[in-house]
């Protein structure tokens, strides 16, 4: 839902965007099964390496709380944090779009309390089946190619291509918008969109003017960006400190536009023009007195 204050739309990647690491390298690692994940990513798309390396995990004994134990330790900067909760008090909708997944992702928001600050979260699906083994899937299903997402773009992997559901959130946005402001001629309020990889190229390309893509300095989506800039402004940040400075002063920026604007919509009060009955009066021609 729309801030009324004109506070922008925030999407947020998760991997080393708001936690400090990628978090399937993080589990794996801590489960002391790098090199065999190595292996599988030899031969296999990650999104499925990661669902055949817990299945291996299990089968070995490792529970869910044995996973769930470095996800809760995965680093996490303060001035993350800090930047979610100010954004949200400003008044911006929060969203994650991520190729992390569901268990992973909830796990850490709520273990550091902040699950409830997102209204909505796009990322693959995760269950525990009835064996205690958890289950990740892609978001988009590609065993085939008629269930693909049927993106072109070499940065999106066969799992989800995060442009098709940028597509989708710019599309929800226009519409309510629409609804919202009918007859007054005001677009949608601006989307700002946070990543680091390959992936977060695409969702970028379908930003448009008024709305900002922050990419994160010396990762993949950088160079991308750089090379071929969306038609979004572009902001860059490298440090979890820069995020949160760069992103507030975006939120600062919209607000105040916002304000700019609604104060040049003002329409006068149409009495204020009427002049007042003893002022006419006062400007009609004396009645003068004539003796008989």
């Amino acid at each position: 839902m729309s801030a009324s204050n004109g506070a922008p739309l925030v999407v947020f990647d998760f991997d080393k965007t708001i936690v400090g690491c990628d978090s399937d390298n993080w589990v794996v690692d801590a489960l002391a099964a790098t090199h065999r994940f190595d292996e599988l990513l030899r031969h296999l798309p990650w999104n499925t390496a990661i669902d055949t390396m817990l299945g291996e995990l299990h089968a070995q004994g490792k529970s869910i709380d044995d996973i769930k134990a470095p996800l809760r330790a995965a680093p996490l900067s303060p001035h993350v944090v800090a930047a979610i909760k100010s954004a949200h008090a400003l008044g911006c909708e929060l969203r994650i779009l991520s190729d992390a997944n569901a268990f992973f992702i909830d796990t850490i928001l709520h273990h550091h309390g902040l699950a409830a600050y997102f209204s909505g979260m796009d990322t693959n699906p995760a269950h525990v089946d009835a064996d205690g083994r958890l289950r990740i899937g892609p978001y988009h299903e590609f065993r085939d190619a008629a269930t693909g997402h049927g993106c072109a773009l070499p940065t999106c992997p066969p799992n989800m291509c995060k442009g098709k559901v940028m597509e989708r959130i710019l599309r929800e946005e226009e519409e309510e918008a629409a609804s919202a402001t009918a007859g007054k001629g005001r677009r949608r309020r601006a989307v700002v969109y946070l990543g680091d990889g390959r992936g977060d190229y695409c969702p970028s390309l379908k930003l448009r003017e008024g709305d900002y893509v922050m990419p994160r300095a010396g990762y993949p989506v950088w160079d991308l960006v750089v090379d071929s800039p969306p038609r979004a402004a572009v902001r860059g940040w490298a440090s979890f400190e820069d995020l949160a400075r760069v992103l507030l002063a975006i939120v600062d920026g919209e607000i105040a536009r916002a304000a700019t604007e609604d104060a040049a919509m003002v329409v006068p009060d149409c009495r204020a023009l009427v002049a007042a009955p003893a002022r006419q009066e006062a400007l009609l021609p004396k009645a003068v007195r004539v003796p008989n």
